[in-house]
């Protein structure tokens, strides 16, 4: 590792909402806001790209069967959603060349005809890495398709090995232990809202791998939601309907936290205020804990438990002609 800290931002401002193209450019101006007040790695939100499906919690019909407006909206949120490789793609990799910081997005990706829920992780050199969320949670599987073992990567840095896992990933002890295993330094723990279960697990990672934790929420309110439909000038009055029918105003809160592997907190969470985190982190602090701690090294027993990860890429039809 280079140097003894690193300067971070945890951006909890929405973005606009479903509006991938308007989104896309708040993205550009908020990554060269980070940067101008000196983060060199800069966090967005679970889903940030264009927004965490909220309506699957707040609108009462948004899970019936083959209902018409709950289609539209899922269509909506596919067009606009990233493909990777893909425009926006492209513009999340070039600021990160340009502002020469660490970017780390949640986005709704494309691919085929499903979604994912997925991490990108750029580097300033133009390397990336991508993690796809392994078990949507709950009615989140209405939406979202499931990631398999290829995207358990991290990406080095001069402050160390930068991985991740996304909200209810963090109750998988095995996903931990595969993490574990890679040696984060600095860990991002991306949630809609890290409300206190989502606290409990962020500092529980930071102490079990005994590295820094970067939990990164977003503030998104009902009036946000609708005015980002709007801006799509779809003039769908049902669907916009379904989005009205959301039951509370503060659909999400942010709560940004950063976390030491001693589990104090370096930044304390902060609610309802869509301003971006920033806090400095000790590099020093890292290795100081492993004297407790090592789940990877001596305090793993691999002589009575052994993991095995499936890392190979998963896909129901393969044609011959395809490399491996």
């Amino acid at each position: 590792m280079n140097g003894h800290s690193v300067r971070i931002g945890l951006v909890q401002s929405p973005p606009v909402y479903l509006n991938l193209g308007e989104s896309i450019k708040r993205f550009e101006q908020t990554v060269a806001d980070c940067a101008a007040d000196g983060a060199e790695i800069i966090v967005f939100p679970e889903t940030w790209l264009p927004g965490y499906p909220i309506w699957l919690d707040d609108a009462p019909n948004a899970g019936l069967w083959d209902y018409p407006p709950a289609k539209r909206l899922y269509r909506y949120l596919f067009e606009n959603s990233v493909s990777i490789p893909g425009p926006e793609f492209e513009v999340i990799l070039e600021a990160a060349r340009q502002t020469g910081s660490y970017i780390v997005i949640g986005v709704n990706e494309r691919d085929g005809g499903t979604i994912y829920n997925t991490t990108i992780y750029a580097a300033p050199a133009g390397e990336y890495k991508t993690h796809r969320k392994l078990t949507p949670t709950y009615t989140e599987r209405l939406v979202w398709g499931v990631g398999d073992g290829s995207t358990l990567e991290t990406i080095n840095s001069p402050f160390g090995t930068i991985g991740g896992l996304i909200c209810w990933e963090h109750w998988l002890p095995l996903a931990r232990a595969a993490m574990h295993a890679k040696h984060e330094a600095i860990h991002t723990a991306q949630f809609p809202t890290v409300h206190e279960r989502h606290q409990i697990a962020s500092r529980h990672y930071a102490f079990e791998g005994q590295c820094f934790v970067l939990a990164s929420g977003c503030v998104l309110t009902k009036q946000n939601a609708l005015d980002g439909f709007k801006s799509l000038n779809t003039e769908d009055t049902e669907v916009y309907a379904l989005l009205e029918s959301m039951r509370n105003d503060q659909l999400q809160r942010g709560g940004s936290a950063v976390i030491a592997p001693d589990i104090s907190y370096i930044a304390e969470p902060v609610f309802d205020d869509p301003s971006t985190l920033f806090a400095e982190l000790d590099l020093s602090l890292l290795r100081q804990g492993n004297l407790l701690l090592d789940t990877d090294g001596h305090y793993s027993r691999p002589d009575v438990f052994e993991l095995r990860v499936n890392d190979r890429k998963n896909a129901n039809v393969r044609f011959a002609s395809e490399k491996d």
